[in-house]
């Protein structure tokens, strides 16, 4: 089949109608009819993590996903959780601890890191390891990551007291 269908979806809050091909993937969706170029494409095999988003509040890989799966769902990308300031805490830290370095795993870690911080309000250092494992960084080394996270999920416990 490689007519356009129509898909409607919830992109960041916003209604999108759209046709697209079968075959399309999500992360390409995103980047390329919408221009939300922050969900970045790493492997293209779901192992690296660039590509996360949430759909329908959990966390996937978009590039696994073809668009016409997310039929009905609402997605939120990077930009969104920065436009809404659910993560202006967390994007500090990674910012102060220098945690982004050259940027690419940034958007995937942020949305992962958000997504552990909304399960469990103080993780330790292991279980946020573990949480990011899943996500790849090949300039931090993931100390300062692991700082940053830590670090929010400490003032925001600190602030909700």
């Amino acid at each position: 089949m490689n007519a356009p269908v129509p898909v409607s979806l919830l992109v960041n809050g916003e209604p999108i109608d759209a046709f697209v091909l079968p075959r399309l993937n999500l992360a390409d969706f995103l980047r390329e009819n919408l221009k939300l170029t922050g969900t970045h494409v790493g492997c293209e095999h779901g192992v690296c993590g660039a590509c996360t988003v949430r759909l329908d509040g959990e966390i996937v890989r978009s590039c696994l996903m073809l668009t016409v799966q997310a039929q009905g769902a609402s997605v939120e990308t990077i930009e969104g959780l920065s436009d809404s300031g659910e993560i202006a805490d967390l994007q500090a830290a990674f910012r102060e601890r220098n945690a982004l370095q050259c940027g690419y795993c940034t958007p995937g870690m942020l949305i992962t890191a958000q997504d552990l911080l909304k399960h469990v309000s103080v993780p330790d250092r292991r279980a946020i390891r573990e949480h990011l494992s899943g996500n790849y960084c090949r300039c931090t080394g993931y100390q300062a990551i692991v700082d940053a996270v830590e670090a929010t999920a400490k003032t925001r416990a600190e602030r909700d007291v």
